[in-house]
């Protein structure tokens, strides 16, 4: 007899208010494997009706979830944390279904979300600061308290975590939560995160999930009135339509990013075309932290480039569920169009393609890694290319290489690779982003890191010290203990 729970399924339905339910939009999203075409689940969408539904809910759930025990509260995200790992497998198995991610990169998600939700229990505790005062006998407190309704929508290309790292500390810090996530991941974005926290004792209503065309409820989630933060991950158009609709709520909005790894004279060449390498290609290059631009100096630029293309070439596409797999599917056709424009555009405009190839696959979807040579100013380097496509480009010194890393309006991800870590740490302040990385991949998966960027990048932190001030308001309560005198 099989020691496995029984697997999840139902996700035809979507959770609003307390209770599966089918979406009332009048059409139906056919969520297909990437890499076969197989069709996973067949999902009545939600209408703006059901968005209403699902915040009226979560209102009412979050008042009481908000009046129970940092202990009571505690003890649901030690049991989900618990069952996420429990159901790796499953998890895994839909992550490579539903996305393409390779057997090894949904398993290192699987772990991720799993100490995301442990992690969250310390955010049940109560907490409460003493501020100082210079007035005889009084007192001043400050109480954190939940901010209420938390809108969450997610992307589709490490959906089930970048989901979660805003679902769990919300709700642990006493909000309720209405999930957008992305069309592409509507299962693993936040179907499986709804049913694994159901299995938990998560009291009915508190997660809502809202699968849904952004044409038909988008605006409806960020301009409802229930709502009072909005948390997003995905690209800059999309967050910048979010900062101008959603009026007067929080926001935390990570967007877009342009990932430069800059590699100085005296780097480690071998460490950092691995790290180069596996921060261009990792997950298909569709992550927001993916090396976009490689800054090599130089005096190594020759050997770096001849070392960086013969590592690419090595890496084996194919089907995700191989275990030997490295590059999967890209996540859609209009993804795949999107990325192979950008490298024409590229070769059109200057850049040199050493390395290329036709996509494979069932669907077609499979695109072989690109190498281009260019200068900051071709498609590929100027824009987010979400896709296995890396553009190197030759610095004449540090200080040129430092001008080329943040000659571009975002400033989410870097890295800077030296032998001499002093050097490194005066280079990486000096980059105009919201995390650099010294002699180390751009893609990071330290769960207690703030991710968040500068300029196009973003709005906020997520993660880290900054979580709780995300989710939750202040209350300044004072006690005068002993009457005293006013005048006026």
């Amino acid at each position: 007899m099989s020691d496995k729970p029984v697997p999840y399924a139902g996700f035809d339905r979507m959770p609003l208010a307390g209770e599966w339910r089918h979406g009332g939009a009048g059409s139906v999203l056919s969520d297909s494997n990437p890499y076969s075409g197989e069709i996973l689940a067949e999902i009545p969408l939600a209408a703006e009706a059901d968005v209403d539904l699902a915040y009226r809910g979560a209102r009412e759930a979050q008042r009481a979830w908000a009046r129970t025990s940092p202990e009571h509260r505690a003890a649901v995200f030690e049991r989900a944390a618990a069952i996420v790992m429990e159901r790796g497998d499953e998890l895994a198995d839909w992550l490579t279904c539903e996305i393409g991610a390779t057997r090894a990169r949904a398993r290192v998600e699987v772990d991720i979300v799993a100490a995301v939700t442990a992690a969250a229990v310390g955010h049940t505790v109560d907490v409460v600061d003493v501020v100082g005062t210079d007035v005889p006998d009084k007192e001043n407190r400050v109480y954190r308290k939940p901010a209420g309704v938390v809108t969450v929508i997610s992307p589709w290309n490490f959906p089930m975590y970048l989901s979660n790292r805003s679902v769990a500390p919300a709700l642990a810090l006493g909000n309720a939560v209405v999930l957008k996530p992305a069309e592409d991941s509507p299962v693993t974005g936040g179907l499986l995160l709804a049913k694994v926290y159901e299995e938990a004792g998560l009291p009915p209503g508190l997660l809502s999930v809202v699968v849904g065309r952004g044409r038909d409820v988008g605006d409806h989630l960020v301009q409802h009135e229930i709502p009072r933060v909005i948390s997003f991950t995905g690209s800059t158009p999309v967050g910048q339509g979010i900062a101008a609709k959603a009026g007067l709520k929080k926001l935390a909005l990570e967007l877009g990013g342009n990932g430069p790894l800059v590699v100085l004279d005296d780097a480690d060449l071998e460490r950092a075309v691995e790290c180069a390498v596996f921060g261009s290609y990792y997950h298909q290059g569709q992550i927001c932290m993916a090396t976009n631009r490689v800054i090599i100096d130089t005096s190594v630029y020759y050997e770096f480039v001849e070392r960086f293309v013969e590592r690419a070439r090595a890496l084996r596409t194919g089907d995700p569920r191989e275990a030997s797999t490295e590059i999967g599917p890209v996540i859609s056709h209009k993804q795949l169009d999107g990325i192979r424009g950008k490298v024409a555009e590229s070769v059109a405009g200057g850049a040199k393609l050493l390395l290329s190839g036709e996509p494979t696959g069932p669907t077609g979807r499979v695109l072989p890694p690109h190498v281009l040579l260019g200068d900051n100013y071709v498609t590929t380097a100027a824009e987010e290319v979400f896709g296995p496509v890396a553009t190197l480009i030759r610095a004449h010194d540090e200080g040129d290489a430092l001008r080329i890393a943040n000659d571009t309006r975002y400033g989410l991800s870097s890295g800077v690779f030296t032998r001499d870590v002093e050097r490194g740490l005066r280079f990486a302040q000096q980059v105009e982003a919201g995390m650099t990385h010294i002699n180390d991949t751009t893609v990071h998966d330290d769960v207690h890191a703030a991710f968040g960027g500068e300029k196009a990048s973003g709005i906020g932190r997520f993660g880290g010290t900054w979580v709780a001030d995300d989710f939750t308001t202040h209350h300044w309560i004072s006690i005068q203990h002993k009457p005293r005198p006013l005048v006026f």
